[in-house]
């Protein structure tokens, strides 16, 4: 356990906050799963003593319906706490489409905690603005718009279980693919546009299969600017990623997008991976260490194809030795 004098290693503070509805109590509860001490919705003024008092990893719901609740304010807390070099301090915030929401709250027969007298589409306009600064500001933002709980579970234990993120991890880097006509990624920091490639869906046999499949990745990887793409792309990485850290950013997630999320863009992220996870590859910054690297491919995903994954898991030790 770490005592509050302990200053070996930061201790991890996550303020959880996000809208009605899009799955912020069951992130505390994951969260509760992994040893976190859970307090939802204190009174904000209280913030700095809880995070004092406590004695290991503290996660805190703050939302609309906390006492005194204003996102200056909570950033104002949020600024507070960082200053001490001894707390790891986050913010993460849940959000999800406006159409699942008020279909999840159909099912509850729920009223909104902002729109106790009017519609639930009105509570939810109402809190999107009022968090607002919230989003803008957040170390990671969950979309559980198409993450059915089970796959929540395991993208907050990836990200928050007691052997991810010791002090040499600095960054850990999704890598997504996903069809344009299904959306960008609210969550995607750098987005990279494959359909210029040439498309095996229009060779009947590779059409029912995904990049995952050799033959389809083979298609892929034989246009003759497929190369030089996945080269660029890596070199941009290169250079951003290593800034990312020194920003003291936390989480970031490069989408590669195609037509239809199932052939060029997979093979693009899984060629991506392998370059990333590579012992010569540029895993390591500061000398310190590696990046944790996982693998999502969005449309796979909502077809029961496949999920998150890692393409390289983080350290199990809180001092990594580098290669």
């Amino acid at each position: 356990m770490l005592m509050a004098d302990d200053t070996s290693v930061p201790r991890r503070i996550l303020l959880v906050s996000g809208l009605s509805g899009a799955g912020k109590s069951s992130i505390l509860r994951i969260l509760e799963d992994l040893d976190h001490e859970v307090i939802d919705n204190p009174p904000l003024g209280m913030l700095d003593d809880i995070v004092a008092r406590a004695e290991r990893p503290v996660a805190i719901g703050v939302d609309s319906r906390t006492r005194g609740f204003d996102a200056s304010a909570v950033l104002a807390a949020l600024a507070r706490l960082r200053v001490n070099p001894h707390l790891r301090v986050e913010l993460i915030y849940a959000t999800a489409d406006e159409s699942v929401l008020l279909r999840r709250y159909t099912a509850t027969r729920r009223r909104h905690p902002l729109a106790p007298h009017s519609s639930v589409k009105e509570g939810i306009e109402a809190e999107l603005a009022l968090t607002a600064p919230l989003r803008a500001a957040a170390d990671l933002v969950i979309d559980t718009t198409d993450m059915p709980p089970p796959d929540l579970r395991q993208f907050v234990e990836s990200r928050f279980s007691p052997w991810v993120g010791g002090p040499s991890e600095g960054l850990t880097v999704t890598l997504m693919s996903f069809a344009y006509p299904a959306g960008l990624p609210r969550e995607a920091d750098i987005v990279f546009d494959a359909r210029f490639l040439r498309n095996p869906h229009y060779i009947p046999e590779l059409a029912p299969k995904t990049g995952l499949d050799e033959d389809v990745a083979a298609y892929v990887t034989h246009d003759t600017d497929y190369l030089h793409f996945l080269e660029q792309i890596h070199a941009m990485l290169q250079l951003v990623l290593p800034r990312f850290v020194q920003e003291g950013k936390k989480y970031a997630t490069i989408a590669i997008g195609c037509s239809g999320g199932r052939h060029r863009s997979v093979t693009v992220v899984e060629a991506l991976a392998k370059r990333l996870s590579a012992p010569d590859g540029m895993g390591h910054y500061q000398g310190s260490g590696q990046w944790p690297i996982m693998i999502m491919h969005r449309e796979l995903a909502r077809q029961g194809i496949s999920a998150w994954r890692w393409a390289r898991k983080p350290t199990e030790t809180p001092h990594p030795e580098p290669y």
